[in-house]
């Protein structure tokens, strides 16, 4: 039998995290995962699901996620039923994760201004900058402007005009 499960959304709130009283770190939380496709009023519909994870993916994910951050899980689905305080029976089916990833940085949902593309171009040019500052801290030596490593990715790129014949011996082919 298989029963996997992988999704990619946001929370939809903070991780709730308690520690049983054996000692084992307990998180859930929910995803919003967006639907492919819009409906009739062309709005687009979501599906939430309660992920639950344990031991130090909990920490983990209390200590990282929190409202709107952007997440993965892989794990497999789960049903179980508990009789609540009125005596009635209620079913619940979740997602216990065997893996949860982060796909943002710290405190990235905290900045969003409602455009997520725009969001997403601020985030990868801070992360070019601390790249480019990482290299020149590291080797001492001013890391190249953007417009000279462009430059040097297109001289070095044996693709660059690639609409024409190839010459290539037949001594060069591995057949």
């Amino acid at each position: 039998m298989i029963n996997r499960v992988v999704l990619v959304g946001r929370l939809t709130k903070d991780p709730e995290y308690r520690v049983t009283p054996s000692g084992v770190q307990v998180a859930t939380f929910t995803l919003a995962i967006n639907r492919t496709f819009t409906n009739q009023q062309g709005e687009r519909e979501a599906d939430f699901i309660n992920c639950v994870v344990f031991r130090r993916q909990a920490e983990n994910v209390n200590n990282f996620l929190s409202k709107g951050s952007l997440a993965g899980v892989e794990g497999r689905l789960q049903s179980r039923s508990y009789e609540n305080q009125e005596g009635r029976r209620v079913y619940v089916t979740e997602v216990v994760c065997d893996s949860v990833q982060f796909l943002e940085p710290k405190g990235t949902n905290q900045r969003q201004s409602g455009n997520d593309n725009q969001s997403y171009n601020q985030n990868n040019n801070e992360f070019q900058n601390y790249g480019q500052d990482y290299g020149s801290s590291q080797q001492g030596q001013k890391a190249p402007s953007n417009q000279q490593s462009n430059n040097n990715q297109q001289s070095n790129n044996p693709f660059a005009n690639a609409n024409g014949p190839i010459d290539i011996s037949d001594d060069d082919l591995p057949f």
